[in-house]
């Protein structure tokens, strides 16, 4: 026979509360976060010395708010928000922006002001540029560079593979980007399914060549704990290639190369004398989004 708990004994567990919208919300609208402010008019970062000073144009001497863009399209979701193609009312340049609706969590905001500051710092050529930062009415939206030749997925779509001469290109692009100090040995490994991916023109993982869409996600899980990780067929790519993918997706996290010294791979070097165009290879590509509505 069993016994009902005594009332007395049951505990509640009660969720953290979330911040007050007060401790990142200034009753004139404007969004903060320690030392950043973002509104309507734009993103500041506030020195040590609690002097602000305005977010910096990147490439495009061109200053703008919200009303002065118009949405051609949607272009792209996820669970962080939106992504929109829109249009300068005025002077006709395309930008993509991405639209957060804002949360009290206090981890998810944690992370868009990450996002924010990391885009209001980088200036590597190789990164998409972020223009402005805006926050109205309970939704923070960026407004990036538009990149009218889509993504890796929409060249492999038209190409079917990419050469190995812009796969080295390719490749030298993000280690360059992640500098000597960098070491996530995940993202090594998602550098070499996705290069390899890029050669073979299919998902590494995938049961058959006709499998297209890859495997289930349980599949998936099963194929690289319990298998060999892929590798580029010998028989079709060079040795410097096939030894590159081979560093950067051994199982074993500690037997991946670094991002410093896949700089210094066989495969980078062997393309890093020639004058090799990424422009040549997405010029006569179709763009992926068509703009009539």
């Amino acid at each position: 026979m069993k016994l009902k708990k005594p009332l007395k004994d049951l505990k509640l567990s009660v969720p953290a509360q979330n911040s007050p919208i007060s401790s990142f919300l200034t009753a004139s609208g404007t969004f903060h976060d320690g030392d950043l402010l973002l509104n309507q008019k734009g993103l500041r970062l506030i020195s040590d010395e609690n002097e602000s000073r305005p977010s910096e144009i990147k490439e495009l001497d061109l200053q703008f708010s919200l009303e002065d863009l118009e949405t051609i399209k949607v272009i792209g979701k996820g669970s962080g928000g939106v992504v929109q193609l829109v249009r300068h009312k005025w002077v006709g340049t395309f930008f993509a922006l991405k639209v957060i609706q804002m949360t009290i969590q206090e981890e998810i905001r944690k992370q868009i002001v990450q996002e924010l500051k990391i885009n209001q710092a980088s200036q590597c050529p190789y990164v998409v540029v972020c223009y402005h930062s805006f926050y109205h009415n309970g939704a923070i939206s960026i407004v990036f560079e538009y990149m009218d030749r889509g993504s890796l997925v929409d060249v492999v779509r038209q190409v079917k593979t990419i050469l190995e001469p812009y796969l080295a290109v390719l490749c030298k692009q993000p280690e360059r980007i992640s500098g000597s100090t960098y070491d996530y040995k995940s993202d090594i490994w998602s550098l070499g399914m996705v290069i390899l991916e890029c050669a073979i023109g299919r998902f590494p993982y995938a049961k058959s060549e006709d499998h297209q869409s890859g495997p289930s996600f349980y599949e998936l899980l099963q194929a690289i704990v319990g298998t060999p990780p892929p590798s580029a067929p010998a028989d079709q790519f060079s040795p410097e290639f096939c030894s590159f993918i081979s560093a950067c997706i051994q199982k074993d996290p500690r037997d991946r190369s670094s991002a410093l010294e896949l700089l210094s791979h066989p495969f980078i070097k062997k393309f890093e004398d020639k004058d090799i165009d990424l422009g040549i290879l997405v010029g006569s590509l179709d763009p992926p989004v068509n703009f009539s509505r």
